[in-house]
C-alpha cells in the first residue's frame, strides 16, 4: 500500500501494537512532525509506532531506523516495531540475521519464520541519570512515586529502567484491577520522567509466567 505522499508502506501488528513500516532507503526524505501526525490520524495509516528505514549509517548494518510515536515524537527503540521491520526486510531479501541501527544503538535480529522473530535490545540501563529521571535515586528497583492518597496509594514504588526508552513497572496482584487508561497518561507525563515513560503493570503468576499491561508514551494503551 502507499501513503498519501505515494510512499510504499506496510501496516503490521506487533503483540497488539499497530506498526507502520516505511522504507526510505535510497531517498533523502525525512518525515516532518506534521506529516507523522497526519498519517496517524487516518485509518489506513493509523499506528502506535512508525518505523522508518533510512540508508545505513554504520557499515555492516541493514538500515538506520527512525521511530516515531503517533504524536510525532521520536523514541530511541521499539522491540515490537523492530521485529516487524526485521520480518519485512527478511521476506524481501531472504536474510535471516540482520542488524539495525537506532538512536539506542545497534539492534541485532533473527527471523526464523513469521512467528519466531527475536531482537536483542542490548543491556538495560538502571542508573537514574541514564533512564533518565529528574532527580537522583540510588536504587531504581523501587523509586518514590505514587498515585492516590499518601496513606493509601493506588499505585506506588515502580521499578524503572531504560530499555531503549524509559520504562516504569508497577508490581501488582492483579493487572486488570487498575484503570491504566486513566493512570497511564498521568504517569507518562509525571515530572520525574523528563523524556516521559512507558508505564507498565506487572503481575507475577509463577516463576515462568508474567502478565504485563503497558501504556506506551505517545501511543496509549497497548
Amino acid at each position: 500500500m502507499t501513503t498519501a505522499q505515494n510512499i510504499p508502506f506496510r501496516k503490521m501488528n506487533g503483540l497488539g501494537n499497530e506498526i507502520l513500516v516505511v522504507d526510505l532507503r535510497g531517498f533523502s526524505k525525512v518525515f516532518e512532525k506534521s506529516e507523522i501526525i497526519s498519517l496517524a490520524a487516518h485509518e489506513p495509516t493509523r499506528f502506535d509506532q512508525l518505523m522508518v528505514l533510512h540508508d545505513p549509517r554504520t557499515p555492516g548494518t541493514t538500515a538506520f531506523v527512525r521511530i516515531y510515536n503517533a504524536d510525532g515524537s521520536q523514541v530511541a527503540a521499539c522491540g515490537n516495531g523492530t521485529r516487524c521491520v526485521a520480518l519485512t526486510v527478511s521476506e524481501a531479501t531472504g536474510l535471516r540475521e540482520m542488524t539495525f541501527e537506532t538512536e539506542a544503538g545497534l539492534l541485532t535480529t533473527r527471523v526464523d519464520d513469521a512467528e519466531h522473530i527475536t531482537v536483542d535490545m542490548g543491556v538495560p540501563k538502571f542508573g537514574w541519570q541514564d533512564i533518565p529521571l529528574a532527580e537522583e535515586f540510588r536504587d531504581t528497583r523501587a523509586i518514590e512515586l505514587q498515585i492516590g492518597p499518601i496513606d493509601k496509594p493506588v499505585l506506588h514504588s515502580p521499578s524503572v529502567a531504560n530499555i531503549g526508552n524509559p520504562h516504569a513497572i508497577f508490581w501488582v496482584n492483579d493487572v486488570e484491577a487498575y484503570d491504566l487508561g486513566r493512570f497511564g497518561p498521568l504517569l507518562e507525563h509525571h515530572p520525574i520522567f523528563p523524556e516521559r515513560a512507558n508505564i507498565s503493570l506487572a503481575q507475577v503468576v509463577s516463576r515462568e509466567h508474567l502478565i504485563l499491561r503497558t501504556w506506551e508514551r505517545g501511543a496509549g494503551l497497548t
